[in-house]
């Protein structure tokens, strides 16, 4: 998945984003507000917890945007049974994305066969289900060698994406890490800013640095950004 071109107007700065919210005291009204405005601007997917999904994939029905979930969410410290039950209940109840957390303290223990298993395990049943995954590595937890190796146990696995951060870590993404992310898994697949990202500027430089997909809560306001700027 080769890093977009340079975007021009507010269509193709929409289509990147994932529409999110993930904080515990979110409403079924926060949810409603969500997906209709994911809808009206024709963002990528909607992506919440779990728990919200039937809701979610009912207001999305017909629409382009994908309902998203998010799975082992935040810590990854979840068994691997619990992440492919959480995975495929999301599934079931219409997901066509999923996020997973990796299994973060495997990864600095080097229990790489663990991280991969785990990995495979939900991007399967995701494929299975004709859905993707994008696989969270927590770069604000990781020194360099275990982002370069996080990324490449992702792509041995069969992720979609590799995705920077929870949004509940210590902090969030970085250019320096999205540069490096596209460094290592190449054109193969996809690369998830998320964490921060809340102006256009921003976006842009994510995306010039590689990534294909943003993740963020202000998505309504960089598009309205992007309004002002492009004119469309």
């Amino acid at each position: 998945m080769t890093p977009v071109d340079p975007l021009h107007d507010s269509h193709s700065i929409a289509a990147l984003i994932d529409h999110t919210i993930l904080k515990p005291e979110a409403t079924r009204a926060d949810i409603e507000r969500l997906c209709k405005e994911a809808r009206a601007l024709k963002f990528a997917s909607v992506c919440v917890n779990p728990v919200y999904l039937p809701f979610v994939s009912a207001l999305l029905h017909n629409s382009e945007v994908k309902p998203c979930a998010v799975i082992g969410f935040p810590l990854g410290a979840n068994l691997t049974a619990t992440k492919l039950a959480e995975a495929q209940s999301a599934l079931d109840d219409g997901a066509l994305e999923l996020d997973m957390v990796i299994h973060i303290g495997g990864l600095k223990s080097l229990a790489d066969n663990l991280v991969s298993a785990d990995i495979r395990a939900v991007t399967d049943a995701a494929h299975n289900a004709d859905a993707i995954c994008k696989v969270i590595i927590e770069t604000c937890l990781l020194n360099e060698e275990e982002k370069v190796r996080a990324c490449r146990l992702a792509v041995a696995a069969g992720a979609d994406f590799v995705k920077t951060s929870t949004g509940f870590g210590s902090a969030g993404a970085t250019l320096e890490d999205v540069a490096l992310m596209r460094r290592i898994v190449g054109s193969e697949i996809g690369v998830k800013a998320s964490g921060g990202i809340r102006t256009l500027d921003e976006v842009l430089k994510f995306v010039a640095a590689g990534a294909t997909r943003i993740g963020s809560s202000s998505g309504v306001k960089i598009i309205e950004e992007a309004r002002q700027r492009f004119g469309s």
